[in-house]
């Protein structure tokens, strides 16, 4: 005995109705979540290659080893020049040493030594015995020789990462 066929007919109907709309949002829930992944995916990908062409291309700075174990001394040959003249002729003895993180570092000082000794010959030749005396001159002569060393040996190449200038003989005569 059925009471109302109607009755029964609409939530059928309106059951699957509901049924169609469930799936339909779970078709554009899915689908819209595998267009944002693929699109994330993808652009996650460009950059991650775009960083990779950026790495190959551009020089590294190589990173400092300061803390990764003893550092490495290269001992440059000592230079004889005449000094800038200011009360006749006068000269300067030097030799100094090179502090180097690493032994690749030492290893591309001593690959390139005549483009250093070059530099610092030029940079020796300029200078005046007054400028060079004082404690001062003498600290501010180590700064200059330290900029010329790490200055990079190839156009475009990569900065050396010698550390600090060290005298082991200074005369002026």
């Amino acid at each position: 005995m059925k009471a109302d066929p109607k009755a029964d007919a609409a939530p059928a109907g309106g059951g699957s109705k509901k049924l169609v709309i469930i799936l339909i949002a779970v078709l554009v829930l899915v689908l819209g979540g595998g267009g944002a992944a693929a699109f994330f995916l993808m652009k996650g990908g460009s950059a991650a290659e775009a960083e990779h062409e950026e790495e190959t291309t551009k020089p590294k700075k190589k990173k400092k080893k300061q803390d990764e174990g003893p550092p490495v001394y290269v001992p440059v040959e000592p230079f004889t020049v005449n000094l800038n003249p200011e009360e006749g002729e006068q000269y300067l003895q030097l030799a100094f040493t090179l502090q180097v993180p690493d032994a690749e570092q030492s290893d591309v000082i001593k690959n390139n030594m005549p483009k250093v000794r070059s530099r610092i010959l030029l940079l020796l030749s300029s200078k005046k015995a007054s400028e060079i005396n004082t404690p001062e001159g003498k600290t501010q002569l180590a700064k200059e020789i330290l900029e010329q060393v790490n200055e990079p040996f190839q156009e475009h190449g990569d900065e050396q990462e010698v550390a600090e200038v060290l005298f082991t003989s200074f005369i002026i005569q």
